[in-house]
Parts: C-alpha cells; structure tokens; sequence
C-alpha cells in the first residue's frame, strides 16, 4: 500500500518516462509534489525502491526505471459512468532512461580525527546511484587523516545511509555526548563503546553506551582531484 505522495511521485516519473524516455530531475520531482526539500523526494524514491516499484539502473545519470504499478492502477479495467470498459493496461514499451545521478543533503563536515561538529546544511551533493543502495543517504566532508588506512582521506565526501544500528566492525557516523560526531569503527566490549581509528597515529575513543549514538554506517566515498 503506497501513501498518496508515493502513489503521485510514482505516476509522474512514470508520465516523465512516457513523455520524453528519461527520468526527471529530483527538482523536478520536488515542485510537481510541492515539496520543501529534495530531501523529500530521496525518501520517497527510497520508499519506492524498497517496495519494488521502481530501480535505480546502474551506470547511467539520474536514471529511474518503474518496475509495477500499484494492483489497483495496473493491468486494471474500470467501466466508466455509460458501461464502456476502459482499459488501464501496463503503459507500451519505451526507451530506456539515461541518467543516474541523485542529490543528497550534504551535511557539513565530520572528523576523522579528534571529534568536531557535523553541521546541518542545506547543500546537496550530486551521486552516482550506483554508489548507494536502498534507504535514505546523505554526504559529510571528512576532515582530519585518522581514517587514512581505511582508504579515507581528508577532503573526501562520506557516503552516509542513515541508521541508529551497526554492527561491530562498521564504519559508523557517531554522535558523541550528543555535541560532536566523528568518523570510526564501532566496537563494542566489557560494556562500553569503543570507536576505533584507521591511523597507528590515533588512539581508539571508549566511551559509555549512552554517551554514543549511532547516526549512520559509511556507504562510499567520493573523491574530487584537483
């Protein structure tokens, strides 16, 4: 069962593949839902995904393709108020969309060194959709080298999916003592949190349980060369 924002975004990307064979822009899709942010329209593109609506294609910008209509819409037959049968069949063949890259909030900067203040921005990144899988992302600026052996240098964007869980062993966004938030490993031992670096140069941080909240585990990382 979709909700209604979910049920009309799903029927304009189908209208926009009919129309022209590409997918539309995320700004697109904000104003045709009279959305706030783009934010709006990833989670509901995720939320789309996730129930098998509609796929992300590979290698290919922005690219949108809808898998199934809702039972009720496709396939369907409806008579109309004289008793003609009105056919809502599957729409024909078109071409396939030729984009894939989405926006994502971009959320200020994360340490990957001593903890510092990840800041709520209103910018977004543009991402190869290949590079995130379901769920809902956002990017943060690393900053610092404690990450280096993981492959995680300074300047680089951090892929984030947003979860409140991990698993020992993740490269997980933390929160700590809800003020600063930081780039590490999450262990957990004898009771307490340890976030561990990726720098012989750093010690690991060991704090309380309730001293660390877990705001998302590291999907992929994008590097600019200047």
């Amino acid at each position: 069962m979709l909700t209604a924002k979910q049920h009309e975004l799903l029927r304009f990307i189908q209208r926009k593949l009919e129309e022209t064979g590409i997918s539309p822009s995320f700004e697109e899709m904000k104003e045709a839902l009279d959305l706030k942010s783009k934010s709006g329209v990833h989670r509901l593109i995720s939320a789309l995904e996730e129930r098998g609506f509609i796929r992300r294609l590979p290698n290919r910008a922005r690219a949108l393709e809808v898998l199934r209509q809702p039972e009720n819409v496709a396939g369907a037959t409806r008579k109309a108020a004289n008793d003609t049968v009105v056919s809502t069949a599957p729409p024909r063949t078109r071409p396939e969309p030729a984009n894939d890259v989405i926006e994502i909030p971009l959320h200020g900067r994360i340490a990957a060194g001593v903890p510092i203040e990840a800041l709520e921005g209103q910018s977004t990144l543009p991402v190869p959709a290949a590079l995130l899988g379901a769920g809902d992302h956002y990017a943060l600026e690393v900053s610092g080298d404690s990450m280096i052996e993981a492959g995680i240098l300074d300047g680089d964007y951090a892929l984030v999916r947003r979860t409140e869980t991990a698993r020992d062993g993740e490269i997980v966004v933390a929160l700590v003592r809800n003020e600063e938030a930081t780039l590490k490993y999450l262990h957990r031992e004898n009771g307490m949190v340890r976030l561990d670096p990726a720098n012989g140069a750093y010690d690991p941080q060991v704090y309380r349980p309730e001293e660390v909240q877990v705001q998302g585990k590291l999907a992929g990382l994008l590097r600019r060369y200047h």
